[in-house]
C-alpha cells in the first residue's frame, strides 16, 4: 500500500510540472550557416553586384554587397489637407513595412530635423530599377508629398548595425 502511494505521488507531482518552455530558434539556427563561396554564388545567381576582399588585420574574407539608398526628400505638393495628409502617412508606413515583410528593404527611418530630405529607406534589390520601381510605387511620392533620389551603396554583407 505505502509504494501504491509512494508512485501515486511521484506520478501525480510529475503531471503537475510544467513541460519546458519550447526554444524558439533563431534565423540563423532555423537555416544552416551559408560559407562565403555559397553567399557569393546565391547573390550572384540573383542579379546582385558583390566583390569581397580579405580583412588584413583578421584575415576574413568580407563580401561586399550593393545596396541602393533612397533618400526620401521634401516634394513639390504638400498642400495637402490634414485628414489626407494623416491618411498619406498610414499608408506610407504600410508600404515600408510591406517592403521590409518582403525582404525588399533592410532598414528605413525619418530624420530627426525639419530639412528637405526627411528619411531614407535602404533596398535589398539587384538593381537600381527595382528600386526605384519600389521606391516611387510609395503612396507619399505617387500623391507628390516626397521625391525619391536613389544611390547605389555598398555595405559588407552580415554586419550589424551598431
Amino acid at each position: 500500500m505505502k509504494l501504491f502511494l509512494f508512485t501515486l505521488i511521484i506520478i501525480t507531482t510529475i503531471s503537475c510540472e510544467e513541460p519546458a518552455p519550447k526554444k524558439v530558434l533563431t534565423s540563423e539556427e532555423k537555416t544552416p550557416s551559408l560559407t562565403t563561396l555559397q553567399l557569393k554564388e546565391q547573390l550572384t545567381e540573383k542579379g546582385f553586384e558583390i566583390f569581397d576582399y580579405v580583412d588584413e588585420k583578421t584575415g576574413d574574407t568580407i563580401l561586399m554587397q550593393q545596396y541602393f539608398i533612397a533618400f526620401l526628400k521634401r516634394g513639390k505638393n504638400r498642400s495637402q489637407s490634414k485628414a489626407t495628409a494623416d491618411s498619406l502617412q498610414k499608408l506610407h508606413l504600410s508600404h515600408l513595412g510591406k517592403m521590409y515583410e518582403k525582404g525588399y528593404a533592410d532598414i528605413s527611418g525619418p530624420f530627426g530635423d525639419d530639412g528637405e530630405i526627411r528619411g531614407i529607406t535602404i533596398y535589398n534589390v539587384p538593381t537600381l530599377k527595382m528600386a526605384d520601381s519600389l521606391a516611387n510605387s510609395d503612396p507619399m511620392v505617387k500623391a507628390g508629398r516626397l521625391e525619391i533620389e536613389i544611390h547605389p551603396w555598398w555595405a559588407a554583407k552580415g554586419f550589424p548595425l551598431r
